[in-house]
């Protein structure tokens, strides 16, 4: 793949459709930008103010949805000190980001209820291929 860049970060905008009872909310279809293939599909929870940080897939390519509260995605490449890219989404900015690998993310909830994240990854979850360090490993200011 050669050299990753907080530039290669895809933002997608989804489609929400007003129904009666409920909206739909689009994730994401075969052949758009940002799909490689289907791994799974899993959900995260973030509480308000809750912080989770800092992890790196090496091979998994994430699509993260947010369809309830909201979300501060921040990302940062290694050797790249000081350089973040930071994309709040969430029922406000409803929009998909495709997170390459090799790319270092955390994400605070910023809703005043808990979040929901949908990650749409192109493997399964493999625990051999993710690196982890502490929060105060990587420096941000939260």
């Amino acid at each position: 793949m050669g050299q990753v860049s907080l530039d290669d970060i895809l933002v997608t905008p989804m489609n929400r459709i007003p129904t009666p009872g409920g909206d739909v909310l689009h994730a994401m279809k075969r052949g758009e930008r940002g799909y490689i293939r289907f791994g799974e599909a899993y959900f995260s929870i973030i509480q308000p103010g809750a912080i989770k940080a800092w992890k790196r897939h090496m091979r998994l390519t994430m699509n993260l949805v947010v369809p309830v509260g909201s979300v501060r995605f921040v990302f940062h490449v290694s050797g790249n000190d000081g350089a973040f890219r930071v994309e709040e989404i969430g029922e406000n900015r409803y929009v998909r980001l495709t997170v390459p690998n090799e790319i270092w993310h955390g994400f605070q909830g910023i809703a005043e209820v808990d979040s929901l994240i949908m990650n749409l990854a192109d493997i399964t979850h493999d625990p051999t291929e993710v690196e982890r360090c502490d929060k105060s490993a990587i420096s941000f200011s939260w």
